[in-house]
């Protein structure tokens, strides 16, 4: 499943960076773009475990940067 984000408050391309890197080894996560200039992140992930993916990708981003809101483009 494909879906894109925005990521609200993210004002910082080195987080940007580090998120993209840490949620990209993710346990099911196929692949995860961030567009920094957008700040949008393209992630693709297993069908089957979808919600709780996003719940891990959610909390990690909150982990890097805790100012930054993950909600559906």
């Amino acid at each position: 499943m494909k879906k894109v984000f925005r990521l609200e408050g993210l004002n910082c391309a080195h987080c940007a960076a580090k998120i993209e890197e840490k949620v990209g080894k993710l346990e099911g996560v196929k692949s995860v773009v961030i567009n920094f200039m957008t700040t949008k992140m393209t992630l693709e992930s297993i069908d089957e475990n979808f919600e709780e993916i996003i719940a891990n990708v959610k909390k990690l981003v909150n982990e890097i940067e805790p100012d930054v809101n993950m909600v559906k483009a």
